[in-house]
């Protein structure tokens, strides 16, 4: 099994305005006139403006990408065919403080020490705190309940891929922790290998796939009413 990892993507470069300037500036009493070539004092001023400017942009990057939203990319195919590697996922570092991460969800996390990995890794939320998943039968069962996953990976049949397990195939999920899973599970390495992982490893929530553009949408979450709770 290979891990879906994923890596810090770019932001688009913020543009920098123009400074406006009167049409008519005359000199002030005590200030040197210019000689007609842009030499006078107002040069250092200008050039204030434009690193406060950019000073401004770099805060501005760091707080949205650190605390609100930030872009990654699929670098493994255990999501497919809900992600292809090279694609852009743009994830919701916020909503967690007042919306809990649920099942269904898809989420980037920094890597289980275990697997020796350091880039993050993208997965969907099976089971949250509480639950007891179970695999049997080639199907994945929350709370006693088989779970309708539309999303797994199908082969060219059109039949969906069995989740299958090796020497565990329950867990109850501890407090403060989620069981995820990927969605091509004959290549995922993922909860049934390293366990449960803590909610606090968690970057933030997918909500928007946004390259390639022929792909743009929101990330969606299936319906979970069906399932009991723990």
């Amino acid at each position: 099994m290979t891990p879906t990892h994923v890596r810090l993507g770019g932001l688009p470069s913020a543009s920098l305005g123009t400074v406006d300037q009167e049409p008519h500036d005359t000199p002030a009493p005590n200030e040197a006139p210019t000689d007609g070539k842009g030499s006078g004092r107002r040069g250092p001023g200008c050039v204030m403006e434009v690193v406060e400017t950019l000073a401004l942009t770099l805060v501005m990057f760091l707080v949205i990408q650190n605390f609100v939203a930030q872009p990654f990319q699929v670098q493994q195919d255990s999501m497919d065919r809900t992600f292809a590697p090279g694609d852009y996922v743009l994830v919701d570092r916020l909503s967690n403080l007042w919306s809990p991460y649920a099942r269904g969800q898809v989420i980037v996390f920094h890597a289980p020490a275990s697997t020796g990995l350091k880039e993050p890794l993208i997965k969907r939320v099976i089971g949250v705190s509480g639950d007891t998943v179970e695999v049997r039968g080639g199907k994945v069962f929350v709370n006693g309940v088989v779970r309708d996953e539309p999303y797994l990976f199908q082969d060219a049949a059109g039949v969906a891929q069995p989740t299958t397990a090796s020497d565990q195939s329950r867990w109850v999920v501890p407090a403060g922790d989620l069981f995820v899973m990927g969605d091509h599970r004959q290549v995922s390495e993922d909860s049934r290998v390293f366990g449960p992982i803590p909610v606090s490893s968690v970057i933030g929530r997918g909500v928007v796939r946004y390259w390639p553009l022929s792909e743009f949408g929101i990330v969606a979450t299936p319906s979970n009413g069906d399932v009991p709770a723990p």
